[in-house]
């Protein structure tokens, strides 16, 4: 897709840097995605800096722009972002082992001083899914991945903690008999409710992601498929009742790959928090189940909201040079 020649500084390129990929999405002043890149991540933070001037370089290309007619670039990784200087530490996915990694500085020099913003991808997810969603008041994006936590807006501003560590909830124990979690603990809540405790629990089939044979299994009646997809719905209705109980957030937004089931994936979640509410009137009058809702598919919320916070100040904790 090529689009028209914008205005020089009206349009961004957001990106969304993972394990395995580097998603980039170019937007035009009215936040419209106008074209988008998939690449291969390379490791390390070479190969980080290199693939996403690739992506960037490649989608101003074809629209007729240079990095330098950009507005900015910004690029959700994860990792803990340092909510004061935005370096980014222990990115262990991206093949990043060291502390305070100047990121954005490497990017802006790389792309000849295009400002460039670094964020936490979680946080970039949330600002996205709110733009993306056309949601006001507080909001939760609640990725359900690998591994489990949250991206907070709250008041209209990220809350990302004194160490960047906000909404981490990946790591409260959601049954402390169950088995060794990586961090140290035992029965961590991402144990039970992310991707990662579906494909260990669920074998797919015809090469179909295991969440998506899952719930086509239990929907078919299989009653094992249904055991496990109910499991699965509690632990993820425990993280968003615990959301709901310490920040009140209006909307807590399911994504993250497990996501892609859709519909059936809100459905079985509000199923259970209901059954899981239905013995307190105080948990009832919070009317959490009508808190969800689900990444709608193919919305790429994170290198959008990522693109969306180079416009937004006070969304930004670092900039390289200008």
């Amino acid at each position: 897709m090529t689009a028209d020649r914008p205005p020089r500084g009206t349009w961004s390129v957001g990106l969304d840097v993972g394990g395995t990929k580097v998603l980039g999405v170019l937007l035009d002043e009215r936040a419209v995605v106008r074209d988008r890149l998939r690449v291969p991540t390379r490791r390390g933070t070479a190969g980080v800096v290199a693939a996403a001037a690739d992506v960037v370089e490649r989608l101003c290309a074809g629209a007729g722009l240079a990095p330098a007619d950009l507005a900015g670039v910004g690029a959700g990784v994860p990792g803990l972002v340092d909510p004061g200087t935005g370096r980014l530490s222990y990115a262990v996915n991206l093949g990043i082992h060291e502390p305070d990694v100047d990121l954005a500085p490497m990017l802006s020099a790389r792309l000849g001083g295009v400002p460039v913003v670094v964020e936490n991808d979680l946080n970039a997810a949330a600002v996205g899914a709110a733009a993306a969603l056309g949601l006001r008041g507080d909001l939760a994006y609640l990725a359900l991945g690998t591994g489990v936590a949250a991206g907070l807006l709250l008041g209209g501003e990220l809350r990302r903690g004194a160490r960047g560590a906000a909404g981490e909830i990946g790591h409260v124990p959601y049954d402390p008999t169950g088995p060794a979690c990586p961090c140290g603990q035992r029965g961590c809540l991402e144990l039970y409710a992310s991707g990662s405790a579906i494909d260990a629990a669920w074998t797919a089939r015809d090469g179909r992601p295991a969440a998506t044979d899952l719930f086509a299994a239990a929907a078919a009646g299989d009653a094992g498929a249904v055991r496990i997809r109910d499991a699965f719905a509690d632990a993820v209705a425990a993280a968003v009742r615990l959301l709901v109980l310490t920040c009140d957030v209006e909307h807590v937004v399911l994504g993250g790959g497990v996501a892609e089931v859709g519909r059936p994936l809100l459905d079985a979640v509000a199923a259970r928090l209901r059954r899981q509410t239905a013995g307190s009137p105080f948990l009832r009058s919070l009317h959490i189940a009508e808190r969800l809702q689900v990444t709608p598919r193919d919305v790429p919320v994170a290198p959008m909201g990522a693109a969306l916070s180079v416009r937004r100040p006070s969304l930004a904790v670092r900039e390289g040079a200008s």
